[in-house]
Order: C-alpha cells, then sequence, then structure tokens
C-alpha cells in the first residue's frame, strides 16, 4: 500500500493523489456491483432447476439490494476519502449515511424476500397443495408491517430521537387520531376479523342478501376487499362493511339442490303412482345425484290444469356448469318416463260448462 501510495505521490503530488483513490474505489465499486449481479444471475439459473420455494425467494430478493449495498458502501468510503484529503464539511455525512443506507437495503431485501415468499407458497409449481391465499397475503402484510415499524424506529434513534417520546405522544395523540380516523380504524379491523374468522377467502364466489354484493374475492386489503362481479366490473368495499351484514359463501356447498315441480294432465292420474316410482329409482341410481342427501320424489298438489309431483335433491358436485348440465339430464330423462308411461305433461287449459238455456232446449225440440 505504501509502494503504491510513494508511486502515486511521486506522480500527481500530495494535493491530486486521493483523487485518484475515489477514482479506483468507484471503479472498484462498479466491477463489484457487476460481479454481484452476475453472481446473482448465475444463482437464479440454479434456483430454477429446483422446487424449493424459499431458494427461489432469496435469490429474488438479492437484486437489486445488492448492488445497492455495495454501490452505497464504495461511494461512503470514497466520500470519507475525499473529506479527509479536502477537509470538506459536506462528506461528513458519509458515515450516518451509510449506516441509514444501510438500514434501508436490508430493510428492502427483507421487504422484496417476504413479497417472493408470499407468492411463492401460493403457487402449485412449488408446493404440491398452496397454503390458503388469505392466510398467505396476512402473513406477508403483517411481516411487512413490521419490517417497516422495526426500520423506522431503529432509523429514528439512530438519528437522535427519543423512541420512548415518540410513542408517548402517540398514546397521548392516540384518541383524536382514532376520533379522525374512525372509518379507517373500523375498515382495518373489519379486515383483521375476515383474516381471523375467514368467512371466505380470495377465489370464493360471496354474495350479500342485505346489500347487492355478488362476485369472486380478488383481494383483502387491509382497508378494501376487491370483488369481481359477473359482468366483470371490480367493486371495492370497506371491510367494515362486512362486520354489519350478512354474507353467503356458495364455494363452500357441499352439494348443489334441484327442487322442481312436474305436472302431468288429470287425465294421466292412474299413472301418477308409478311415474313418482320410476323418477325416485332413476334419481337413486344416478351416478351425479348424491343418494346420502335428502332426496324426495312425491305427488304434490292438485292444481289448477295439472296433477303436480315434485323433486327434491341434490348433486354431487358444486361448479354451476356442471350442475346446470345434470340438472339438464335428469329433466330430460323425467320426461322420457313420463312418455314412456303414455303420459304427457301438462299445459294450461280451461274447461268451459254452460249451463242449459231453456228456450235454446225448446227450440231444438221443436226443430226435431
Amino acid at each position: 500500500m505504501e509502494s503504491v501510495e510513494s508511486i502515486l505521490l511521486s506522480w500527481l503530488g500530495e494535493n491530486h493523489v486521493w483523487i485518484v483513490w475515489v477514482f479506483l474505489i468507484v471503479l472498484v465499486s462498479v466491477l463489484g456491483a457487476w460481479i454481484f449481479g452476475r453472481f446473482v444471475q448465475r444463482l437464479a439459473v440454479r434456483a430454477e432447476k429446483t422446487v424449493n420455494p424459499w431458494d427461489d425467494a432469496l435469490v429474488g430478493a438479492l437484486s437489486p439490494p445488492g448492488q445497492v449495498l455495495v454501490w452505497l458502501l464504495g461511494l461512503t468510503i470514497a466520500a470519507q476519502r475525499a473529506g479527509k484529503a479536502t477537509g470538506a464539511e459536506i462528506f461528513s455525512l458519509a458515515e450516518p449515511a451509510r449506516e441509514i443506507g444501510l438500514i434501508f437495503v436490508l430493510s428492502w431485501f427483507a421487504w422484496r424476500f417476504s413479497h417472493s415468499a408470499e407468492r411463492n407458497l401460493c403457487n402449485p409449481r412449488y408446493i404440491g397443495k398452496p397454503m390458503d391465499a388469505t392466510t398467505v397475503r396476512a402473513i406477508g402484510k403483517l411481516v411487512r408491517t413490521s419490517i417497516a415499524i422495526t426500520a423506522g424506529i431503529v432509523i429514528m434513534q439512530f438519528l437522535g430521537y427519543s423512541v420512548s417520546g415518540v410513542l408517548a405522544f402517540g398514546g397521548i395523540g392516540g384518541l383524536a387520531v382514532g376520533f379522525a380516523a374512525k372509518d379507517l380504524l373500523a375498515n382495518f379491523f373489519g379486515g383483521l376479523m375476515i383474516y381471523l374468522d375467514r368467512p371466505f377467502a380470495v377465489g370464493d364466489w360471496i354474495r350479500s342478501p342485505d346489500k347487492e354484493i355478488e362476485g369472486t374475492v380478488e383481494d383483502i386489503g387491509w382497508r378494501l376487499t376487491r370483488i369481481r362481479t359477473f359482468d366483470m366490473r371490480p367493486v371495492y368495499v370497506p371491510n367494515g362493511v362486512f362486520t354489519q351484514i350478512s354474507v353467503e359463501n356458495p364455494s363452500r356447498m357441499l352439494n348443489r339442490r334441484i327442487f322442481e315441480t312436474i305436472g302431468i294432465r288429470y287425465e294421466d292420474a292412474h299413472l301418477m303412482a308409478v311415474i313418482v316410482a320410476d323418477v325416485k329409482n332413476m334419481l337413486q341410481q344416478h351416478p351425479e345425484i348424491d343418494s346420502n342427501r335428502t332426496l324426495i320424489v312425491n305427488f304434490n298438489s292438485f292444481a289448477a290444469s295439472s296433477l303436480d309431483f315434485f323433486i327434491y335433491t341434490f348433486t354431487r358436485t358444486t361448479d354451476w356448469v356442471r350442475y346446470h348440465e345434470i340438472k339438464q339430464d335428469v329433466l330430460l330423462t323425467i320426461l322420457k318416463i313420463v312418455e314412456r308411461h303414455g303420459a304427457s305433461c301438462a299445459f294450461p287449459t280451461s274447461t268451459v260448462h254452460i249451463a242449459d238455456i231453456p228456450s235454446l232446449a225448446r227450440e231444438a225440440a221443436l226443430d226435431s
């Protein structure tokens, strides 16, 4: 080191040698950031060959915080060298800038790691049975909130602020803030209740009989829940609303119900018993009907123009499209059973009975 410095002194003189040192430090920083970037790229290629969610999250979080850290160290060391040579006060900020920058870079890395881990834990590529997206997102948000608060407290402590004083001020002003932001707090605690009680999760189809809310849950935030309606419009619902309304979650149904009434003609009354028996037997043997659930087929009522029987049963599937396919098959099969027995489904009819009119009767008798 002494020999290099003596050579530089002989070439440039004592007043300019620090410039060369600053240049060399910056050059080393550039090379270090480039080498680190190449190293991360190689790690990423190797991590892609595995299905471990954690190594991919770690590699994804290293860049760009790693390069920023190399630049931070290099530039602050160069600034300290320049400050020592020139005595300029501005360069005295290099050391606190390095300390604060180090806290920022570490927090940035932890933030990116939590984001990547959250995404990977919900991806079936990494886990055969992905974790519940709502739970993972809730934990991820709590972790990132903790990272931000911890980093802020550490930086404030480093800058000389009394953390205990800030916390005391927060306690005194908490009441005023609570009154001013009661809606915000209601939505926050509403989101917390959703995460704890889990009446629905991301991807569930929900609806409310109290509000015109129906669709698929896309995101549950701390203040708003985003729901995509069936006509593809996004609806943003404050979380506090869910503490005041009833919510149905059809996605958690075990079965779907078929409840239909079929009417046959009055002249087919003698066939009602055998038709009902055949329909019930068909439903009991249908592969898509859950025979362990309630299954009812019974003559139900004397309607105005038909004799009605009803079917009450449940499909095994809860899929909306598949349910309607099964329901169609069941109804078409019932029509075939009715027709096979020589009966017909009734349609609205009216029979008009005309009472005998004496004058018309006499005229008919005279004509005869």
